[in-house]
């Protein structure tokens, strides 16, 4: 399996209204998507204030396998979610990683 993590940070706050359209975007991924296994997203609460350097949305995606995280950046409904970011994202940070067995 492979893990899938996403930090956003934007241009400025965002209204609740375009928080939970985004975040009903990204959860709708996990029917849409295949090889999606666990999917959570969320708008940071962290009380560390020191750690956040202006990331507000985090993204968690658990895939199958690497095949099917590669099939997930060109989907039509990551797309559709990529494009509703228009003009609203400063900058994001990738982390991809292989999900080992407990050892």
């Amino acid at each position: 399996m492979m893990e899938h993590l996403v930090s956003f940070r934007f241009n400025g706050p965002l209204e609740p209204i375009k928080q939970q359209e985004l975040l009903g975007l990204l959860y709708g991924l996990k029917d849409q998507v295949p090889g999606i296994v666990e999917l959570t997203a969320g708008f940071n609460e962290t009380e560390e204030t020191e750690h956040i350097h202006g990331f507000s949305l985090g993204l968690r995606v658990t895939f199958t396998d690497r095949e099917a995280l590669r099939a997930y950046g060109p989907h039509p409904a990551h797309q559709a979610f990529v494009a509703s970011l228009e003009g609203l994202v400063d900058q994001v940070v990738v982390v991809d990683y292989p999900i080992e067995s407990a050892r």
